[in-house]
């Protein structure tokens, strides 16, 4: 009887509904952020929105779902991850299907929708790949072209296991050494060999890549939130590609996992991060706001791309939604590149200001995913919740107003509080003249379909730009 009382009523907001949550992740922010919703958590399965770890997804939800013994999920309940989410959070799964959609545009004779594309490193799957890449290296060096390359397991994380070569005898090495391993049947795993990016745009004399945060509600149709906050990490040591240098990772690698191991690490000094606004600003105030505008623009785009390109191979469970951790560096001549895209981004933290982000992040992501039914009663998601903006719906790529000069809010200010006060006076006004019988929920939703359109009363829409 429970359950179908929750069925009837999950269409609609209810103010006195008990949302109920269950998780995996009891040990990080995510949980708090749970708690702070007032939501209550359950060990049964009466759920509305489960927290879980990858784990608990590839065992509970499975690619073939219920009939191969997956949970039959009831229609107002949602989980954070989708079934096969490793087509684009796997190194080498992104890469096959990003080469794959690049493919498939030069066939088509779409060759500027196939250089769109050209934002991630040359890649080759080891060992599956290694005479291609063997040929590779032996042609680059014939060129008399210096070389490096880096070298990454493909399933795991905070830099565990990567290295970089610069001669063909370490690959061969690796190679004898991960046969030998399986011959005894050791634990190995298979690897994928990057060219590293040997110019990567420096400040201070020192490396950075950027943590971005993405939300995809929908892979059909591809409906996608990218968050304004992220940051930029560095290390500790400047950068130099000196041979005797390459076993170095305080020079190589950005994971403030490694970078915090550092015997000259001192985190009272600074903890290797800067927030995304202040990337923004440094390039702004370095190459002129036109270039700032367009690194970013160009690093939206690029997330944009990399999503289209697993659209058709991702299994579109309505149940499912996933926040995304993009991993993006950028070259000394101002290009983005994808380095890794992670299903569990990091929600730990080590300073106040890495709490508050997060915190906030998780608090707008649980808002946008609508888990209360605040916006399915009006039939559309706003543009803008919180610190989180679309940039891709049903009707393709989101453009901003008319009359800004940004085209990418990401690394712009973060009036998060602000916004979601204004925010929840709209509903409550839309939802009052619901209530009322003045208009139905009906009109209200294709009212703000429109943007900037304005209620009968005068009042301004979900759905407007003013509060984008």
């Amino acid at each position: 009887m429970d359950r179908e009382k929750r069925f009837l009523g999950y269409r609609q907001y209810n103010a006195s509904r008990v949302i109920r949550f269950g998780t995996t992740m009891h040990n990080c922010l995510s949980y708090q952020a749970l708690k702070n919703k007032q939501w209550q958590e359950t060990q049964l399965d009466d759920w509305d929105i489960f927290y879980a770890d990858t784990g608990w997804i590839h065992e509970n939800l499975p690619y073939s779902g219920f009939a191969s013994g997956g949970l039959r999920l009831n229609e107002w309940q949602k989980v954070n991850h989708f079934p096969n989410h490793v087509e684009l959070t796997r190194k080498d799964l992104m890469v096959k299907n990003l080469k794959r959609m690049k493919k498939q545009c030069e066939k088509e004779g779409r060759h500027e929708d196939a250089k769109a594309f050209d934002f991630f490193p040359q890649t080759y799957h080891m060992p599956s790949e290694s005479s291609l890449f063997i040929r590779q290296f032996k042609e680059i060096k014939a060129a008399g072209e210096n070389q490096i390359w880096i070298m990454k397991p493909i399933g795991r994380a905070q830099g565990k296991g990567i290295f970089l070569v610069n001669k063909l005898s370490q690959i061969e090495t690796w190679l004898k050494e991960r046969g030998n391993q399986k011959a005894e049947n050791c634990c190995y795993e298979d690897y994928v060999c990057q060219r590293y990016l040997d110019n990567p745009l420096l400040v201070s004399g020192r490396k950075f890549d950027i943590r971005i945060y993405a939300l995809c509600l929908s892979y059909v149709p591809l409906k996608v939130y990218l968050y304004r906050d992220g940051f930029a990490r560095f290390s500790n040591t400047r950068f130099n590609t000196n041979k005797d240098e390459l076993t170095n990772n305080y020079i190589h690698l950005t994971n403030h996992a490694i970078q915090k191991q550092d015997a000259s690490y001192n985190a009272k000094v600074t903890d290797l991060k800067w927030p995304i606004r202040s990337l923004r600003r440094y390039l702004s105030a370095t190459f002129g706001p036109e270039v700032e505008n367009k690194v970013f623009d160009d690093i939206q785009q690029l997330i944009i791309n990399s999503l289209i390109s697993v659209q058709k191979v991702i299994i579109n469970d309505r149940h499912c939604f996933e926040l995304y951790g993009y991993d993006i560096m950028i070259s000394d001549d101002l290009k983005p590149w994808l380095i890794e895209v992670n299903a569990s981004p990091s929600m730990s933290a080590d300073t106040d200001s890495d709490r508050k982000l997060k915190l906030g992040l998780l608090d707008d992501m649980f808002s946008v995913v609508d888990v209360e039914q605040k916006w399915t009663s009006f039939g559309k998601t706003p543009p803008r919740i919180g610190g989180f903006d679309v940039i891709y719906d049903e009707n393709g790529p989101v453009k901003q107003h008319a009359n800004s000069s940004v085209h990418s809010f990401l690394g712009c200010a973060n009036d998060r509080e602000r916004q979601l006060q204004q925010l929840q006076k709209q509903w409550e006004a839309c939802n009052s003249r619901a209530m009322s019988g003045t208009d139905s929920h009906e009109d209200l939703a294709m009212e703000h379909i429109v943007n900037g359109t304005k209620a009968s009363n005068g009042t301004k829409t979900l759905h407007t730009a003013a509060f984008r």
